[in-house]
């Protein structure tokens, strides 16, 4: 014989109760989430790809790509070189960013990492069973 559990709205992660700990870590995670990264600055660094300010030798895959594709739309060749492009161009920009942390007192800093570090306990904590 099977029996069928019925789930209820506070059973959080089919445990039983656990809603409030899950909304006040969900809660707590965001805002120290939202906290800590509104103290982060992102910059762009200057490109280098092989050498300073070659950009443009990174664009050369994605062109040639772009060509065969015009000439072709089932050219695997002028896929691959597009696909390659698009990768060394973003991959370029991501390596290229600088992020910083801006000053922030020892207090925020530690509020904002109890917060999110909290927050994520609570929420691990509700998925496991509560006690009635």
């Amino acid at each position: 014989m099977v029996r069928c559990m019925k789930h209820r709205i506070r059973d959080v992660g089919g445990t039983p109760g656990g809603l409030p700990l899950f909304g006040l870590g969900l809660g707590m995670a965001a805002g120290g989430a939202y906290l800590l990264t509104n103290q982060v600055s992102v910059h762009s660094g200057y490109w280098g790809f092989w050498g300073r300010q070659t950009f443009g030798l990174t664009l050369l895959p994605l062109l040639f790509g772009i060509g065969f594709l015009f000439w072709d739309a089932r050219s695997k060749i002028g896929w691959l070189l597009g696909f390659l492009g698009a990768v060394f161009i973003f991959a370029g920009i991501l390596v290229n960013l600088e992020i910083h942390f801006r000053e922030a007192t020892l207090f925020d800093t530690l509020l904002m990492l109890t917060l999110l570090v909290g927050g994520l306990g609570l929420i691990a904590r509700s998925l496991r069973p509560m006690r009635a």
